[in-house]
């Protein structure tokens, strides 16, 4: 660090301090070799934080190219790399960059998207590549989970998904849908000739600091090709219950039935409600170094370490059916399965819980009971079923308030009923800067958790129908996925209109 004892060591900075416009006419790369990061030009003064000899003498490299004095602040070295990552990802919108793009001449496209070779050949300067990093960089930026590419009869539709919400962000010229489908495929490795097929594919990128792994899927329609990509954060790590959106008595719950030797645990929901992340959760609960942990998964989302984890490829035989089995020659003490997709996964998995392993894997029902039933009509014995199950959650993802602009309000009379006791406010977001006046930022989940006891046993024995296993397990104290739902609203950590989207179709007000 410079050995200046009469500067003082600057601990952070506010978005206010960084004028971005001065920003983007210095290259990142210039910033992160010399470690500075320039702030603002005020009154002939030109800010900057700098680490050490090399920072001070770029600082006044660019304050004399500006005609202004420089003014140093001393910043730890991890503190100026981690704002330059931070702030550089602010600039170059993809509604800026297609801005720019819209006075290029756009005719040769087609033409250089053809071939591999030709797109082996392009540069950065490309306006197709100069589009998808400003797209990536803002997806990284803005939280996005999923990027969504649609091609229609006129027009290109670029769609980004924050919170569970889908939003169109721009829309190319029609010219360029082949050019960008291809650039796609490029960075996948997928074969850019084939446009008659499915094909995924997987994306690994550094973007401002973060380890980015995507996951591509295209698919042919009629007007065109149609992507999908979807964003995971190496970095961001397993999360616990609690950071799921467990609070303490669903916690201890839930936990208690993880430490049971054997059974089947059954995370259940649609496509995209964080089950996946909650049997991660639960894997790191747990972990132990006494305990073989094994996993087949499609695809594997994070890397756990102490857990051997496997990839599902059909295209070489490799299935859930085939894993699984593999798996059990293993000696393992828990198995998760990513999901159940068919009766020979789930006849492997009932017999690798009947035979001394915990088994935890995912079905596609609305609710807790609706997957006991599912297994039944997927031809498993009702015996089978309920002698090894032995509790099944069912949940929703809801977004959650924004912190920085949630204000409480006095609630209409229509939106008490949905309340045994009526709260005296409820809350909700105005709308900021920070959620994009959306009014909420971030999610977490509600939660349906059917505990299997001998009376539920029975009732599946017998193969009664869902509404009759959750009307018992109602009775058992257990909360509907809106019973918990609106607990989560009266503490202020979302709103009513979230539960009711996401339980609209819930039956279980009973």
């Amino acid at each position: 660090m410079l050995d200046t004892p009469d500067l003082k060591l600057i601990q952070g900075i506010d978005d206010k301090d960084v004028e971005l416009s001065f920003l983007k006419n210095i290259p990142m790369a210039f910033c992160k070799v010399n470690l500075i990061l320039p702030l603002s030009i005020e009154q002939g003064r030109l800010k900057a934080l700098v680490y050490n000899e090399n920072s001070f003498f770029a600082l006044r490299e660019i304050a004399a190219k500006h005609g202004v004095e420089p003014v140093p602040l001393l910043a730890e070295r991890e503190m100026i790399l981690q704002s330059i990552s931070r702030f550089y990802g602010r600039i170059g919108s993809a509604e800026e960059v297609m801005e720019n793009i819209e006075g290029e001449d756009l005719s040769m496209l087609a033409k250089e998207f053809e071939t591999p070779k030709d797109l082996l050949e392009l540069t950065e300067e490309a306006p197709v590549i100069r589009l998808l990093n400003a797209l990536l960089q803002q997806a990284v930026h803005e939280r996005v989970s999923d990027i969504h590419i649609e091609p229609y009869e006129t027009k290109l539709e670029i769609r980004m998904r924050v919170d569970g919400v889908l939003n169109t962000v721009i829309r190319p010229k029609k010219i360029m849908q082949d050019a960008i489908v291809s650039r796609i495929k490029i960075m996948a490795n997928l074969d850019i000739a084939e446009k008659r097929l499915p094909q995924d594919g997987r994306i690994r990128i550094l973007l401002g600091g973060s380890d980015i792994d995507i996951r591509v899927s295209i698919i042919p329609t009629v007007f065109g090709e149609r992507a999908v990509l979807r964003l995971l954060d190496r970095k961001q790590g397993v999360l616990g219950l609690s950071d799921v959106g467990f609070d303490k008595h669903y916690e201890e719950l839930f936990s208690n039935v993880l430490t049971m030797p054997n059974g089947i645990i059954l995370v259940t929901g649609p496509t995209g409600s964080g089950k996946t992340t909650t049997l991660y959760a639960a894997l790191n609960v747990i972990y132990s170094v006494e305990k073989n942990i094994i996993t087949v998964e499609d695809p594997v989302e994070y890397q756990l370490d102490g857990v051997g984890q496997i990839q599902v490829n059909p295209g070489i035989g490799l299935t859930f059916a085939s894993g699984l089995r593999s798996i059990l020659r293993q000696d393992p003490d828990v198995i998760m399965v990513g999901e159940i997709r068919d009766i020979e996964t789930a006849e492997i998995a009932i017999h690798a819980s009947l035979t001394g392993h915990l088994v935890l894997s995912t079905l596609h029902t609305n609710d807790a009971a609706s997957a006991v039933t599912r297994l039944v009509d997927m031809g498993i014995e009702p015996f089978l079923v309920a002698s090894s199950i032995v509790g099944v959650l069912a949940q929703r993802l809801v977004r959650i308030i924004c912190p920085k602009c949630k204000t409480a309000y006095e609630p209409e009379d229509d939106k008490l009923r949905y309340f045994n006791e009526p709260p005296l406010k409820l809350y909700r977001g105005k709308g900021c800067e920070a959620c994009k006046y959306t009014g909420y930022f971030g999610r977490t989940a509600i939660f349906e958790f059917m505990l299997i006891n001998n009376a539920i046993r029975t009732l599946i024995g017998s193969k009664a129908d869902a509404v009759l296993i959750k009307g018992k397990a109602i009775e058992n104290n257990m909360q509907t996925l809106r019973m918990n739902g609106l607990e989560k609203v009266k503490q202020g950590i979302t709103t009513l209109s979230e539960v009711l989207r996401v339980t609209h179709k819930d039956y279980a007000d009973i």
